[in-house]
């Protein structure tokens, strides 16, 4: 099988590339090539993390993969004016062609699989941590644990804003942090089903948004920060 792959260079300062039909696959890397590189046994892992969660494994009967790239996004910044500076608050992150598409009933029946496995993941890594554990700070860390699932929850709520879909006021989300991650969640689940077919995109802030691209970030940025959490987790117990 072919992997259709979006190269995105930049994205918090490293290359990282993206499996476009595959959301929640992904690869950094040292540099561009070994992103892309990595790609494929990222693949082979992705499907192993899927067979371990349902017996239901849509990618259990690919065994070769390939890749092949497709679109290269260079991150830049902007600034209020929304011109280009290299010290602009606000970083454009990638907008592929595939990120056009309108999502399809596939799409968001796979994409709610994955979210919930992801979550399951998420909640059996800190459920039950001590509060120690949970607000306890690191060197050139930004946040605690509890940080952390704070700001999985406000960048979920983030992305669906960027299409007009949060249907709760951020002002208006519980102040537990666990408690954001299920509200902000039970949102999202209700709004990728109503997404099905339909052609949106949203420019906001000088960036694209539409439902696939939603969908692709939602799903990358949880999982991201279980691998940041489990590092995190590693220094609290050495």
């Amino acid at each position: 099988m072919q992997l259709l792959v979006g190269l995105e260079n930049g994205a918090d300062g490293r290359p990282l590339a993206w499996a476009l039909e595959h959301p929640g696959c992904y690869a950094y890397g040292a540099d561009s090539a070994e992103a892309v590189v990595n790609l494929a046994p990222a693949f082979l892992e992705f499907k192993a993390w899927i067979g371990r969660h349902s017996r239901e494994n849509w990618l259990a009967n690919i065994r070769d993969v390939a890749v092949r790239l497709s679109e290269v996004w260079e991150v830049y910044n902007i600034d209020e004016d929304f011109n280009t500076a290299p010290d602009g608050s606000y970083e454009v992150n990638a907008w592929f062609r595939h990120d056009w598409k309108p999502i399809t009933r596939v799409d968001v029946r796979r994409g709610l699989q994955v979210l919930a496995f992801s979550r399951a993941d998420l909640l059996e890594l800190v459920q039950g941590l001590p509060d120690e554990i949970l607000d306890r700070t690191y060197p050139r860390e930004r946040w605690s644990i509890r940080g952390v699932l704070g700001h999985i929850a406000k960048a979920e709520w983030w992305y669906m804003d960027r299409l007009e879909q949060a249907r709760v006021a951020r002002s208006s989300l519980p102040e537990n942090n666990f408690e954001q991650l299920a509200a902000v969640r039970a949102q999202l689940e209700k709004v990728l089903p109503g997404l099905e077919g339909v052609n949106l995109v949203r420019g906001v802030a000088g960036e694209f948004w539409s439902p696939r691209k939603l969908l692709r970030r939602s799903i990358w940025h949880e999982l991201d920060h279980i691998e940041h959490i489990r590092k995190l987790l590693a220094i609290s117990i050495a």
